[in-house]
């Protein structure tokens, strides 16, 4: 087969429709070797030759979308350098666009699990290695948008695809767990009827399941273990060999044509190669030093991930990697935006955290990938990772201060209040001296990593023996409280007050300024059994339990986001300024003590819980307009008791409304049918632990 000289650049394979050109980087390697795979797994070997800015490439007419490949590298086998190349190894492309098969863990491929070239046999051309797909990358968008949400109209509902879709009665059985799942009719009615406007995914980069989780008989469910940064997983797609590339665009462009947009949870700080010790698939062995930030002895890794390596976010060539990855995402897959998952990790140039880091100027500058959504998990495990607040002025983040208080005061931990107003109003103690909005905080009570809502009013403690590592692993600071009762309960008193808990986080989440992340599956009251680290749970564990579902609070989900989407007032693009406003007696924005009177200092630093009265006053929106004008909408007062006694609420006085109207009261199951009508000055009767909303109508 000849082999034509062919261009760096691209890297990757890429298809022309003529033939397809190869290039890999690798400074440190001597020699280079394209390997095709045919069906039956035996390879043919083809040395490139030409290399041009540190790339090996080739152009091989006639070969196109389907072929099997990996590379071959030979180069220096010095671990005390930072080198680690072994031909033994057949390796996967780092640009590949579709990935086959998966490794095998078995002792007989002591190899592969642990990148010993001494442990393997030099002539071995394949064994259990997946390898890389020349894709077709042709697709018909037809008149395919994107939906471009506002910020401060997002909604997101972050799920699994596969657990999602795996146990769904209306999901054809073929598609279940898949892409084609994803975008079937029925998820998307589920979807568009919850009123949520972004599905934010799991990882869907591929991945590989770690050799102790497949020896416990388990697999990496949550997808945190990259391996290929172009590629869709194959894992959730019902064809593979570049069919899942076919199937997700698909899927994405169904979801767009339903309005919602598709955020990806994307892992660029560490791959699933794992430790010095773990397996040799791709980066390791074509240039591990480039690729990986090495200790100062060169032979291990620093690890700000918990997960054995860290991408080396100081060479080029990684950085360029994820450029083109997120630029592939965004270009030719049409996604929306996307959460990078522990991106402290991604600004540690030398060792501390840096907002000024290349990978932002990068992103910055990028006239594609600056465009979409951009929302930081603003942490990592290392030193001085905790960076909620610290991100530049295009990110939004994780808010984790957000979740930890508002579990906290309902609960009834004291010394909330104060940090509770923040919360509430879009976290300004945060965003707003870096020029940022209160979109900038993605307001969330639960997420994948943790306990599901129903667990975090059902356990005190973690209950996480099936992960195999007797309990040890998963947080242990869950600011949960069980209700009285640990785990499933016949109690009904118990049971009243979980459901309580359960409106009182939902509806809090809603009504607070900020983007509402909703983790799916708690809209129909889905369980781990305590459970708050399911990320090898790839079961009825983790998938969704859909017979079971809870359809109150599906509805409840539903009205509050419909409500929020009615009202102005709750999606502010900018903060509170607190001040009285020109020719009125009331300021933008009101807090409240149960007496009707305005929260005193001495009031806001009580160390007790105690209930709370915001009153968002809807004659003072600023509009999205050039000349900033106001906007009008409702009045809306929310009051908030998380004490286990009932409160007599005054209303507060006739400047802010002359009557009121109950829209919504957690003590019940949903929404009343005919609103009670409160006079302002009047008590208001609060009950336990509970969360009443009201609408100005007078």
């Amino acid at each position: 087969m000849p082999v034509w000289p062919g261009s760096p650049y691209p890297l990757g394979a890429t298809f022309d429709g003529m033939g397809t050109n190869f290039s890999i980087f690798s400074e440190v390697a001597d020699g280079v070797e394209l390997c095709l795979v045919d069906d039956e797994g035996v390879e043919r070997r083809l040395e490139l030759t030409e290399r041009d800015a540190l790339c090996w490439h080739g152009y091989l007419p006639d070969v196109g979308p389907g072929q099997r490949y990996g590379f071959r590298v030979h180069g220096p086998w010095e671990p005390s350098e930072g080198h680690r190349c072994n031909p033994a190894k057949l390796l996967l492309d780092p640009y590949a666009r579709a990935i086959a098969g998966e490794p095998s863990w078995g002792q007989e491929l002591y190899g592969y699990v642990f990148g010993d070239p001494d442990a393997c046999d030099p002539h071995d051309s394949l064994g259990a290695a997946p390898t890389s797909v020349v894709v077709n990358p042709y697709f018909d968008w037809g008149d395919d948008r994107p939906p471009r949400v506002p910020l401060a109209d997002t909604v997101i509902y972050e799920t699994h695809v596969k657990g999602f879709t795996a146990r769904h009665p209306e999901i054809d059985p073929a598609e279940r767990g898949t892409y084609a799942g994803l975008a079937s009719p029925a998820a998307i009615e589920w979807l568009t009827g919850l009123g949520v406007t972004a599905v934010e995914l799991l990882p869907i980069h591929a991945f590989v399941h770690d050799a102790t989780l497949v020896q416990r008989g388990l697999r990496n469910y949550w997808g945190y273990n990259s391996i290929g940064y172009l590629a869709p997983h194959a894992g959730y797609a019902r064809a593979s060999g570049g069919g899942e590339v076919q199937e997700l665009k698909a899927a994405v462009k169904a979801l767009h044509q339903a309005g919602l947009e598709v955020i990806l949870d994307v892992v660029y700080n560490h791959t699933g190669e794992g430790s010095h010790l773990g397996p040799t698939l791709c980066f390791r062995g074509i240039d591990n030093a480039a690729y990986y930030r090495l200790a100062a002895d060169r032979r291990y890794y620093t690890d700000y991930t918990g997960t054995g390596n860290s991408l080396n976010m100081r060479s080029p060539h990684v950085l360029q990697l994820i450029m083109d990855s997120l630029r592939s995402w965004v270009l030719d897959f049409h996604v929306d935006g996307f959460r990078f998952d522990l991106a402290a990790t991604l600004a540690r140039e030398l060792h501390d955290v840096d907002r000024l880091s290349a990978f932002f100027d990068l992103i910055q500058q990028d006239p594609v990938v600056s465009q979409v959504k951009l929302i930081a998990e603003p942490w990592d495990v290392g030193e001085g990772g905790y960076q909620v607040g610290n991100f530049p002025a295009l990110w939004s983040e994780w808010n984790g201060k957000y979740r930890d208080c508002v579990r906290d005061f309902w609960r009834g931990q004291g010394h909330t209040l104060g940090e509770l107003a923040y919360r509430l109003t879009g976290s300004s103690d945060l965003y707003e001296a870096s020029a940022r909005r209160p979109s900038a905080s993605v307001n969330f009570v639960t997420c994948h990593d943790g306990f599901t809502l129903t667990d975090l009013v059902s356990y005190d403690a973690k209950h996480n023996e099936d992960n195999g590592e007797e309990n040890r692993d998963g947080s242990d600071d869950n600011r949960s409280w069980n209700c009285g009762v640990e785990g499933p309960t016949t109690d009904p008193e118990v049971l009243a007050l979980r459901a309580r808990q359960r409106r009182n986080f939902l509806a809090t989440l809603v009504l607070s300024q900020g983007i509402p992340m909703l983790s799916g599956g708690d809209e129909i009251g889905r369980t781990q059994l305590g459970n708050n680290n399911a990320y090898c749970q790839d079961n009825e564990r983790s998938w969704y339990d859909w017979a079971g579902a809870d359809e109150d609070v599906a509805s409840l989900v539903s009205w509050l986001v419909a409500f929020r989407r009615a009202h102005p007032v709750l999606r502010r693009r900018r903060f509170f300024e607190g001040e009285r406003l020109r020719g009125a007696e009331v300021s933008d924005i009101g807090w409240f003590a149960p007496t009707g009177k305005e929260m005193t200092d001495a009031e806001w630093e009580s160390p007790a819980p105690a209930s709370l009265g915001m009153v968002l006053n809807g004659d003072a929106i600023p509009s999205p307009g050039p000349r900033g004008e106001r906007i009008r909408d409702d009045t809306l007062l929310v009051v908030l008791n998380p004490t286990p006694d009932a409160v007599s609420f005054v209303l507060p006085d006739g400047s802010w409304a002359g009557a009121w109207l109950v829209e919504l009261d957690t003590t019940q199951a949903g929404p009343p049918v005919a609103p009670a009508r409160h006079e302002a000055g009047a008590a208001l009767d609060v009950g336990p632990r509970s969360l009443v909303l009201l609408r100005r109508c007078g």
